[in-house]
C-alpha cells in the first residue's frame, strides 16, 4: 500500500510539474507575441488621415504647364455680386478689392511677364461708350485682355466697340445682349479666335435669377507671349 501510495504521489507531482511547465510556456508565448506586436506597431509607418489635394494657383483643378499663366474668372451675379478675375494666384478685380462695377470689367496684363497693367470698368447702361472706345484703342500689342460682365453690358455697346473686342479674339461679342453674362480672355494682336470665352443669354425661361442668367465661371492656362 505504501508503495502504491508513493507511486500515486509521484505521479501527481509529475503531472503538476508538467502542467506548470505547460502554463509557463503558454504565458511566455503570449508575452512574446505581445512584445513583438508592440515592436511591429512602433516600427510601422504612421498613416495620416485623408491627405488634402494640392492647391493650385487661383484654385484651378490642375496646375498649368511651364510657360503658361494660370487664370480663373467669374461674371457678376445679377446686379448684386460683382465679377472676379484671378491671374497667377493674384486677384486682379473683385468686389472685395472694390474695383468692379456695372457693365464691362477689364483687366490688362503684360503678355510676357503676367504683371497687371491696369483695370477699369465701363458702364454700358448709363455710361458713355466713347470712354470704352478710347480705352480699347490704347491697348498695346501683346497685352492679355480679360473681360467680365456685371449686370447690363450691352445697351450702349455700339458696332465700333464690338469690332475692337472682336479683333481681340472674341467670337460672341456681336451677339452680346441686354443683361447677358459673358467672360472672355483675348489679346491684342491675336491671330485666331480665343478659346477662352463663355456667353449665356438673358432668357426669362431659363434665368437662374429673376431678370438675370446664372453666373459664368472659367479657368485655364494662358500661354506666355514669346518673341
Amino acid at each position: 500500500m505504501v508503495r502504491a501510495g508513493g507511486i500515486i504521489k509521484l505521479a501527481v507531482v509529475v503531472l503538476v510539474f508538467f502542467f506548470a511547465v505547460f502554463l509557463a510556456f503558454q504565458l511566455l508565448e503570449i508575452n512574446v507575441d505581445f512584445n513583438l506586436g508592440n515592436i511591429f506597431a512602433r516600427n510601422a509607418p504612421f498613416e495620416d488621415g485623408p491627405t488634402r489635394p494640392p492647391r493650385h494657383k487661383c484654385g484651378l483643378s490642375k496646375p498649368c504647364p511651364e510657360g503658361h499663366f494660370a487664370f480663373k474668372m467669374a461674371s457678376g451675379a445679377a446686379s448684386v455680386v460683382g465679377p472676379k478675375i484671378c491671374l497667377e494666384d493674384n486677384v486682379l478685380m473683385s468686389g472685395v478689392k472694390n474695383n468692379v462695377g456695372r457693365g464691362i470689367n477689364i483687366a490688362l496684363v503684360n503678355g510676357k511677364t503676367g504683371e497687371l497693367i491696369k483695370t477699369d470698368f465701363f458702364d454700358m447702361w448709363a455710361g458713355d461708350v466713347n470712354v470704352l472706345l478710347k480705352f480699347l484703342n490704347t491697348i498695346e500689342e501683346g497685352t492679355v485682355v480679360m473681360m467680365a460682365t456685371f449686370d447690363d453690358s450691352a445697351t450702349k455697346l455700339n458696332a465700333e466697340a464690338r469690332k475692337l473686342i472682336s479683333d481681340l479674339g472674341s467670337s460672341n461679342i456681336n451677339s452680346l445682349g441686354f443683361r447677358d453674362n459673358w467672360i472672355f480672355v483675348g489679346g491684342k494682336g491675336i491671330k485666331t479666335k480665343s478659346p477662352f470665352e463663355q456667353h449665356i443669354k438673358n432668357n426669362a425661361e431659363t434665368n437662374k435669377y429673376e431678370g438675370w442668367p446664372e453666373v459664368l465661371e472659367m479657368e485655364g492656362c494662358i500661354p506666355e507671349r514669346q518673341e
